[in-house]
């Protein structure tokens, strides 16, 4: 696994933004936000731009942190984080019951973690679509690395307009991606569109669960928080997912909340009170060295100009994750399976 370096981190920040850029890209994005006086609708009609400025600016942080694979994962006692997010992303793959040779689609893919695993695991051929072009130039470099460029590949587009035939994909996954969409059943209708009649969609969605209260001013604050640090129009609750994936016309097989069965909370990698040594970058203790170096680097102009406020938002954003995983009104990992019919 690559692993990003401090250096990585400095030099990484702001992705394919011109480094003299950074500070006006991370004041448009906050603007976006209702922290910061933005709007819902705004972020919606305007979530390409948002999107993208996110993944530019973060992408070396998440590197950083996380390694290659930007999700969380329901976790055992006595494993590593490391290890539950693999196991999370063989569940999947052995959910959608994955074949030898078989054609993937992963649905919004990062810089391709979950991608490089599923296909090694599944021995199959995975496309990674993703709008945003610094990830997929550090994606294509890491398939390379892992020796997986001739099977697996990235396609850089939307996932409301996907440039691919009707009935093109055995199986279709995404993993806490499409939570980035302005309209759900716009999204799963294209992932329908691809998908092979008879087959499955498989997702890992965030979600707002039935606890949340909309009318909670501490609620308000927590999915604010959430949507600031992790480039999100909106958090949909479980049942709107739901609906959504009815509305586009599949059979649902199956569906659950996984943090509910989770021995060790999801949300631990952002408790400061918690210390890993093999998670030792997403503890408090790694998490106070990560900002004090970061400012630092940019007072010295190795990293650019609001690379502090990038570290900022994504603190903020840990604060709301941890602050909903304990109150139980938020889940990473609302996860579902449904089937396109056959007719």
């Amino acid at each position: 696994m690559s692993k990003a370096g401090t250096l990585d981190l400095a030099s990484g920040v702001g992705g394919k933004i011109e480094k003299n850029d950074v500070l006006s890209a991370v004041d448009k994005y906050e603007k976006y936000h209702v922290c910061y006086g933005g709007d819902q609708e705004e972020r919606k009609a305007n979530y390409t731009d948002m999107v993208n400025k996110y993944y530019d600016l973060v992408n070396s942080f998440y590197e950083y942190g996380w390694g290659e694979s930007f999700h969380f994962a329901p976790r055992w006692k006595g494993e590593s984080l490391q290890e539950s997010i693999k196991r999370h992303e063989h569940f999947l793959a052995l959910q959608l019951g994955l074949k030898p040779g078989q054609k993937v689609l992963d649905v919004g893919c990062g810089i391709g973690g979950p991608l490089r695993e599923i296909a090694r695991f599944s021995s199959t051929s995975v496309t990674g679509l993703n709008n945003n072009e610094y990830q997929i130039t550090r994606g294509k470099a890491l398939n390379r690395i892992a020796g997986v460029d001739r099977t697996c590949d990235f396609v850089k587009a939307d996932f409301m307009k996907m440039p691919f035939p009707d009935n093109s994909y055995d199986a279709v996954y995404a993993i806490e991606a499409t939570c980035h969409a302005p309209d759900a059943v716009g999204c799963y209708k294209e992932i329908y569109r691809v998908l092979k009649p008879g087959q499955c969609f498989a997702a890992y969605e965030w979600c707002m669960t039935d606890a949340f209260d909309p009318n909670n001013k501490d609620h308000q604050q927590i999915k604010a928080e959430i949507e600031l640090g992790n480039g999100l129009p909106d958090i949909r609750l479980e049942k709107q997912c739901l609906e959504a994936l009815k509305q586009a016309g599949f059979e649902i097989v199956w569906e659950k909340n996984l943090a509910l069965d989770s021995p060790v909370p999801w949300y631990l990698p952002m408790d400061p009170s918690h210390f890993s040594l093999s998670s030792l970058r997403l503890t408090g203790l790694g998490r106070f060295f990560t900002r004090n170096m970061v400012a630092a680097l940019e007072k010295i102009g190795i990293a650019p100009k609001g690379s502090q406020r990038v570290q900022a938002f994504l603190e903020k954003a840990a604060e709301g994750l941890l602050a909903g995983g304990k109150k139980e009104i938020f889940t990473s990992m609302y996860f579902f399976l449904a089937r396109k019919p056959h007719t």
